[in-house]
């Protein structure tokens, strides 16, 4: 199947009946293939359930509001970066974070949280619409998992989540390279565009800054986001 993931089209549904080898399509996803691209019965179909897994599948029957399509053969995939989250606070400009949420997804982080920080201008925690984003951006780049989004009040929080906590910060010392990684699970920290506070510097032992000169918020998410890559 892989020598055609390149020229799909793919979709999402999470429901696969108890036999194991029908899927169904409903909502939107259901509107784009049969409304806007017009697929019909015995039409070939590529779905993901967002689990890892991309089928490929034949439609077998559309009804009103919904289709069903019968697994032909499945690739499975290794979530790489399943150990790794990105802790970003909600920026100012909803299209830059939008561009950021698109841009780790494509590049396979899979798991956000969303933090205010004390310094945060944006506060819209929007978490349906942050969820098409990446639904969107993990179909348009064919992967096969889809992010988890969580919220947080504040950094405070992380406290109680096991594995390590790296905060990225232009005032470290210390550039960030992937060997200090190990087979741990680890939170990588982004600060709001007015930057982390002393406070909140203070919360965590481990700084690293990505470049050498200042780095926009998004900048600094997706050049991480692509060294990890």
């Amino acid at each position: 199947m892989s020598e055609y993931l390149s020229n799909i089209d793919l979709y999402y549904s999470s429901v696969i009946k108890s036999d194991g080898d029908i899927i169904e399509i409903t909502g939107e996803e259901f509107h784009h293939a049969v409304n806007v691209m017009r697929k019909r019965e015995h039409a070939e179909i590529y779905i993901t359930n967002g689990n890892g897994s991309i089928f490929n599948c034949v439609i077998n029957c559309i009804h009103k509001e919904r289709l069903t399509a019968k697994i032909k053969e499945e690739k499975k995939y290794v979530n790489q970066l399943a150990n790794i989250s990105f802790c970003l606070p909600v920026l100012k400009n909803p299209d830059r974070f939008k561009f950021s949420l698109e841009k780790c997804t494509e590049l396979g982080i899979t798991n956000f949280i969303l933090f205010t920080s004390s310094h945060s201008v944006g506060k819209n925690k929007n978490i349906e619409k942050w969820n098409k984003t990446v639904l969107s951006a993990m179909k348009q780049s064919l992967r096969a998992f889809l992010p988890i989004i969580t919220t947080i009040d504040n950094l405070n929080e992380l406290h109680n989540f096991d594995g390590e906590k790296l905060i990225f910060d232009q005032s470290a010392v210390e550039k960030f390279n992937m060997r200090v990684l190990k087979d741990n699970k680890y939170y990588f920290i982004f600060g709001p565009e007015g930057g982390l506070s002393n406070e909140e510097l203070s919360l965590f032992n481990t700084v690293y800054k990505l470049a050498d000169n200042r780095l926009r918020t998004e900048t600094a998410i997706i050049k991480c986001a692509s060294i990890l890559s």
